[in-house]
């Protein structure tokens, strides 16, 4: 009997042996082709002459070669189909089988691995399968589960009347299930001495010329039947007689048109794949009329190719991966070029901003002061004693610290790094330090603090309106310096009245830096913050939010600023002092609690003023104005309407006295 065809009448055929390639190549057969139907056929080729029986020990021995096989199907739900072939020529055996059997597909495994191929020197099994199958079936060549090489089939199976006799006469099966065990095999053919004659051997029916290449059967005469075992030669006619062991088949060389067809066609399909090989090889090798041996070698690289193809998609893997890492490594080297070079612009920003200041000696400082006599001291504060002195024939104030004071010795660091790299004509200038001891020498400010000067200190004459008009606008211009200082913005966190330095001039200028906080500048605009992990400045004029969320930023200053608006309108003390000027808005009597020194002050301006300065003192940061857009403008304006009045009316309020013993740079009472 044939190999049946099942399904959609695919035949699906796998060349096995002893090795592992063809363990792989059933078990891609069946993850890749074997998907629609579950029947296969197992085909061996044992080396051997033609008409040779085997022979009990060699039973077992086969037994146990499919078993493996056998077992895996099992597993899988295949139907395998086992079929031994007897042929000295493998490759003639396989391709003879294909064509009686119109087997569509035929999986082979590279024949590099299989042991079986070993003794050939000619061009091996999986080779000479993709040039001489027929072209009604597929080659695929399997090696370490994948497929290395096919070849698809270019025509449809065609079955022939003819064909299915021949096939059924020339071809033994034995088929093993899922369910079944080695005692239920069963043989197409019968093959006991007991059993009746086929009913072909029993007709005297005429002789048959079978398709070419066709194989003279020997049947084993075994006890169970289980393989049916073909011994292919040449080309034969076939005869039949019996015997009492039952039927068998002689045969006698012939030529026959089917035969000569036959080779023809495959003359034909082996030229056709000479071609196609040839056309593959040109991109490889351009040059033209070697000779046979060249080509062959040619033909042994083209099978060598998908091996080189391996090898060179790792490599271009390996290249891409080393590409990867050069890139990350190019792409580090550079951000580490830009981190020197903003270091190194920045050092040189630093350096150009920074503005070096005299140093002094202890010695120099105690000669100024004369050995810091209480006769020269003109004001004492948290930080230490203040000495009016003259250094270089220049009159100064020198501020010293005291001794023993780990916070004053941070301000003063503080105060240093400020000063020495700004210049402006509202801040108090550093003229140097003595950083040994603790000793800062500022320019001399005649008319001392803008405190002393609210509260008439030493019966000076109080500030005019006009002045405090322009002061405030003054204080305006320098905080604006500060908040946007560069490299980043300077908050001072300690603005008050006695931080206020007036000169001979009244110009008002602000000083003690020593508290100034460094912000980023992308948290010192008006809604994000800098966290402080502790508040510093004097209790009345700290932040409210600061104060309570260590939140710190720009608008900080502001609501201390508001509070001395409100102190240079009102001269009164700062504690509940925006509560005071609120409800005196209210009831229209804003008048009583300004300033009663001075007489004159203009209602609506005056006015204007106040309502600014409380809306500086609003509690939330967000709720209060803008320096440099709305606060600074409107104090300008103020400023101006004060100088135009001074121009049309001559002040009444006489300047501070020059033998007036004022007390310049004296700061306040300590804030801590």
């Amino acid at each position: 009997m044939s190999a049946r065809r099942v399904d959609n009448g695919i035949i699906t055929a796998i060349a096995i042996d002893k090795d592992k390639n063809s363990q792989h190549a059933l078990k891609w057969a069946v993850e890749n082709i074997i998907v629609d139907s579950p029947h296969c056929v197992l085909l061996h080729v044992q080396q051997g002459n033609a008409g040779a029986h085997l022979q009990h020990d060699n039973q077992d021995d086969e037994h146990q070669f499919f078993l493996p096989f056998r077992g895996f199907c099992a597993r899988k739900g295949i139907i395998a189909k086992e079929v031994i072939l007897r042929n000295t020529d493998i490759s003639n055996a396989i391709v003879t089988y294909i064509t009686n059997n119109s087997v569509s597909n035929i999986v082979v495994g590279a024949s590099a691995h299989n042991s079986f191929f070993k003794k050939f020197k000619s061009p091996d099994v999986s080779t000479t399968l993709l040039k001489t199958a027929p072209e009604t079936c597929a080659v695929f060549v399997v090696s370490k589960g994948k497929l290395l090489k096919s070849k698809s089939a270019s025509q449809p199976q065609k079955h022939t009347r003819q064909q299915d006799l021949s096939s059924l006469l020339y071809n033994y099966e034995h088929t093993s299930s899922v369910n079944s065990s080695d005692s239920e095999r069963e043989s197409s053919v019968s093959t006991k001495h007991n059993k009746p004659k086929s009913a072909l051997s029993q007709s005297n029916s005429p002789r048959i010329s079978p398709p070419p290449s066709l194989s003279e059967i020997s049947q084993s005469e075994t006890d169970n039947g289980s393989y049916g075992v073909v011994s292919t030669a040449s080309s034969y006619t076939i005869s039949e007689s019996s015997n009492t062991n039952g039927s068998s088949i002689s045969s006698t060389s012939t030529e026959s048109p089917h035969a000569v067809n036959f080779v023809e066609q495959q003359n034909q399909n082996l030229e056709a794949e000479v071609r196609r090989l040839r056309l593959e090889l040109k991109q490889f090798n351009p040059s033209k009329g070697k000779d046979t041996t060249n080509q062959n070698e040619s033909l042994d690289e083209a099978i060598e190719l998908p091996r080189a193809l391996s090898e060179e998609k790792n490599k271009r893997h390996s290249a891409i991966q080393a590409a990867e890492i050069a890139k990350r490594l190019a792409k580090m080297e550079s951000q580490k070029r830009r981190l020197l070079e903003m270091q190194a612009k920045l050092e040189k920003q630093r350096m150009a901003n920074k503005v070096s200041y005299r140093r002094y000696s202890i010695k120099d400082v105690e000669s100024a002061t004369n050995g810091f006599s209480d006769a020269l001291k003109i004001g004492e504060g948290g930080y230490g004693p203040v000495y009016k002195a003259v250094l270089d024939y220049t009159s100064v104030a020198i501020k010293i610290l005291k001794s023993g004071i780990t916070q004053g010795l941070k301000q003063f660091q503080q105060e240093i790094e400020v000063l020495s790299s700004m210049r402006h004509p509202n801040m108090v200038i550093l003229l140097g330090a003595c950083p040994e001891y603790g000793c800062l020498v500022y320019e001399y400010m005649e008319n001392g603090t803008l405190e002393d000067r609210l509260f008439c200190k030493n019966n000076t004459p109080p500030l005019s309106w006009r002045a405090r008009f322009r002061i405030a606008s003054e204080i305006a211009t320098g905080l604006l310096f500060l908040h946007h200082a560069k490299p980043e913005p300077l908050v001072h966190r300690d603005l008050k009245p006695a931080n206020i330095l007036l000169d001979r001039y009244f110009t008002s200028k602000i000083s003690d830096v020593g508290l100034a906080r460094l912000v980023p500048p992308s948290v010192a605009d008006t809604f994000s913050n800098y966290h402080m992990t502790s508040a510093a400045g004097t209790f009345c004029y700290i932040d409210p939010e600061y104060q309570q969320t260590g939140l710190l930023g720009v608008k900080s200053d502001l609501y201390s600023f508001g509070v001395v608006l409100l102190q240079i309108i009102t001269a009164m003390p700062a504690m509940g002092l925006g509560h005071k000027v609120e409800m005196a808005i209210e009831n229209n009597n804003l008048r009583e609690i300004l300033d009663p020194t001075v007489s004159d002050w203009p209602e609506e301006e005056t006015l204007e003023l106040a309502k600014l300065a409380l809306q500086c003192c609003e509690l939330r940061k967000k709720d209060r104005p803008d320096l440099a857009s709305v606060l600074l403008p409107a104090l300008n304006r103020l400023k101006e309407f004060a100088t135009e009045d001074n121009e049309s009316i001559q002040d009444t309020t006489s300047p501070v006295s020059h033998t007036h013993n004022s007390a310049p740079l004296a700061p306040s009472p300590s804030s801590e």
